[in-house]
């Protein structure tokens, strides 16, 4: 007999709770709410309980809701968004028929801070909208193991409800067999592999354009399908540099020919050092000397320093033709790509001369990142553990735990869960006018450090991993950050083999050079500091003298 359980999971705004309680009435059970239920055993609110309590403790309690609930029958269950990931839960929620309720994060965050006490809900602490980009990315995989799911994101919680009892009456008569869903096309997995057009994950939506960030295995051998189902025609032109180039121009223009573009390709010099006028010029010599229109487009092919100049160059020809990022170092693949920065260097500062333009799709393949050195690899780790520090502290968590025994050597869905956060704070924020300053963490002090050096003795997240060692002494001397979260931030960082300290600079020069970082304002530079792990701030006025300490901690020998 067909057990009558249905069990509704999903992310927090997906209207569980108010679609489970219509969709119990509809059908004549009973309905249970396992957060209600903790609340009322604990006499404490979730929030109370993961204050004092911690996570863990958390889903052990929601799994014996859980349990006691699915002794019961016939039951409708709404569950909390983070039962699927107790591994003890999952044996239980096969008992019944399991309804994903899809709601994108943009929606469910609009739903949330519309409700009572919907802000202090602990998982979405800081910036609802990101923190449920990136738990549906480190969740989705679970989600997609329902026995149907229900698009939310336009339907009123009688229409979900209604949904839900024709699926669970269809279920009835012929429960699916392993391997057989009723997917909505919202929810439906993609087929993934060579020459596959991965699913988004994320959409950046900016006034310069909306794109999606692309993320799978074997994206880079689609390519060309990829050009086509965004409606690209023309030329297409593969910019890259001598190191990456012998490595995946080919494989990127086999895909682009594949799908009937004809593909030309250039290598810059490969270094920070060459982000510059110079090297800018050749690829415009380049692209002239092909004649370029206005129909044809670029594909910038490599870390952040071809992402940057490539994009500058493809903004400005022509005034403007389109373009695609195709990163294939981590750094670029977290930070660079993702955003609209282009630009280039002057010998006074980093990225001084740029543009913001946005691209036409990114295409993230974490295959790529298997040629890197060891060394490239910690500089992308920079930024990931910088979208934690100031936004993110359940990703910090992750963090740890993934490197427990060393960094990890590729994570798609680390990968996915950092551009999920980067691109919901782009896409309110495309010109740093206002939260996007806050990606800048560690980068006043992490580009004087790169200017002093003359760019060639520390690599991008290198000197952002001193710099927000930098920030760090800043706010814990400001009073704003405990000592325990500042070490926490550095033992994180020493995990992942980044820097903490550029001993034998000139203090006074590295000083200097933050003058000439592009977020000072009317003379006074906005810094970014951190208030705890996952939560970070901008403040001006900060006393020369703290800034002269944070300086000279990191550059004594």
């Amino acid at each position: 007999m067909v057990p009558r359980r249905i069990f509704l999971i999903g992310l927090s705004g997906s209207g569980k709770s108010t679609t489970g309680r219509i969709l119990a009435r509809r059908l004549g059970w009973e309905f249970i709410d396992t957060d209600d239920e903790i609340e009322r055993e604990a006499g404490r609110t979730v929030a109370e309980l993961f204050a004092s309590e911690g996570e863990a403790a958390f889903r052990q309690r929601e799994l014996r809701a859980l349990e006691r609930a699915a002794a019961r029958e016939p039951v409708v269950i709404a569950t909390g968004g983070g039962a699927p990931t107790i591994p003890a839960a999952r044996p239980i929620l096969g008992t019944g028929f399991v309804v994903w309720l899809a709601v994108s994060p943009a929606v469910a965050a609009q739903r949330i801070l519309a409700a009572p006490g919907g802000s202090e809900r602990p998982l979405l602490a800081g910036d609802p909208r990101a923190r449920l980009e990136a738990l549906l990315q480190s969740r989705i995989d679970l989600y997609r193991g329902a026995d149907a799911a229900v698009d939310c994101d336009d339907l009123t919680p009688e229409e979900q409800a209604e949904e839900i009892e024709r699926l669970w009456h269809e279920w009835q008569r012929d429960p699916a067999p392993p391997g057989q869903r009723f997917y909505s096309p919202y929810a439906a997995p993609r087929e993934t592999g060579p020459g596959v057009i991965p699913e988004p994950a994320a959409i950046v939506t900016a006034p310069g354009g909306t794109y999606p960030v692309l993320v799978g295995e074997g994206a880079l051998g689609a390519l060309g399908a990829i050009c086509r189902d965004l409606g690209l025609d023309g030329r297409a032109f593969i910019i890259t540099d001598t190191t990456v180039g012998p490595l995946f121009a080919a494989r990127a223009g086999a895909a682009l020919e594949s799908a009937g573009y004809t593909a030309a390709s250039f290598a810059i010099p490969a270094g920070e050092e060459h982000k510059n006028l110079q090297t800018l010029a050749a690829v415009y010599d380049f692209l002239i000397d092909h004649r370029i229109e206005r129909t044809d487009f670029i594909v910038t092919l490599g870390g952040g320093v071809v992402t940057d100049l490539a994009g500058f160059a493809a903004a400005t020809i022509l005034r403007g033709v389109p373009f695609l990022h195709a990163p294939t170092s981590l750094l670029a693949m977290a930070d660079a790509a993702i955003g609209g920065k282009t630009g280039i260097d002057h010998p006074r500062g980093k990225n001084l001369i740029g543009a913001f333009a946005q691209p036409r799709a990114v295409v993230i393949d974490p295959l790529l990142l298997r040629t890197l050195p060891d060394r490239q690899l910690r500089n992308g780790w920079a930024e990931l553990l910088k979208h934690g520090f100031i936004l993110d502290e359940p990703l910090v968590r992750d963090l740890e735990a993934a490197s427990i025994d060393g960094p990890p050597l590729t994570s798609a869905d680390l990968i996915a869960r950092s551009v999920a956060i980067k691109a919901a704070i782009v896409s309110e924020d495309e010109r740093e006018s206002g939260r996007r300053t806050l990606l800048n963490y560690g980068h006043t002090v992490g580009h004087a450090i790169e200017a002093v050096t003359g760019y060639r003795a520390y690599l991008h997240g290198e000197a952002v991993a001193i710099g927000m060692r930098a920030a760090g002494i800043i706010a814990a001397e400001l009073g704003l950050l405990p000592p325990a979260d500042l070490e926490r931030q550095q033992a994180l960082i020493r995990r992942f083999g980044l820097p903490e300290a550029a001993p034998g600079l000139d203090p006074r020069a590295v000083f200097d050079a933050t003058l000439v970082d592009k977020k000072v304002r009317a003379g006074a530079i906005r810094w970014v500091l951190l208030e705890r792990i996952g939560q970070a701030v901008v403040r001006q006025g900060v006393p020369d003298a703290v800034v002269h300490y944070a300086i000279e901690t990191v550059t004594r020998p």
